[in-house]
């Protein structure tokens, strides 16, 4: 690959960044009217090891992360399909729970200018919508009351066996 268009990429990849951390802050403060769940990263490495609850813990620690409040199901999501947190996967993953149902001003945001930053993951997203499309609706869950229940069960009521073992 061209040094000049990785470099490039590397910029436009640090400027949705930015626009996270900058909107994320503004949408769980001003928009987002849910209660938050009122548990941390702690409260969930207590939860049985297979448990949803408990990977969710993990993937905090894994990535150095907190539960942002009111915002928790974003990272459910991630622990859920198995998502990463770099920059081409929030839009990817996004992509996926757009194509499971999911509608906000958030996600639109995200998609929108995901894609027009972002272009070169269109196969990427496209692929992550149509595995939204064909799982069982997962977007609208009560995450909280599934804190004990074993991820792998979780997955299974959701995605096909081969979706679970292939893309996640």
């Amino acid at each position: 690959m061209n040094y000049k268009v990785l470099l490039n990429m590397e910029k436009r990849k640090k400027i949705i960044i930015w626009l996270f951390e900058k909107s994320q802050k503004i949408y769980t403060k001003y928009i987002k009217k849910n209660e938050p769940w009122n548990i941390n990263k702690s409260d969930l490495l207590h939860y049985p090891e297979e448990s949803f609850g408990r990977h969710m813990g993990m993937f905090l620690v894994d990535n150095e992360f907190d539960l942002i409040p009111k915002a928790e199901r974003h990272d459910a999501y991630h622990v859920l399909t198995g998502y990463d947190t770099k920059v081409e996967d929030e839009i990817a993953q996004q992509y996926l729970c757009y194509g499971n149902g999911k509608r906000s001003i958030y996600l639109y945001g995200v998609i929108t200018i995901g894609t027009v930053i972002l272009p070169d993951y269109m196969s990427y997203y496209i692929k992550s919508y149509k595995i939204g499309k064909n799982a069982n609706h997962f977007y609208n869950l009560d995450f909280k009351n599934l804190l004990n229940i074993p991820l792998i069960d979780l997955q299974s009521c959701i995605f096909s066996k081969s979706h679970i073992n292939n893309c996640i």
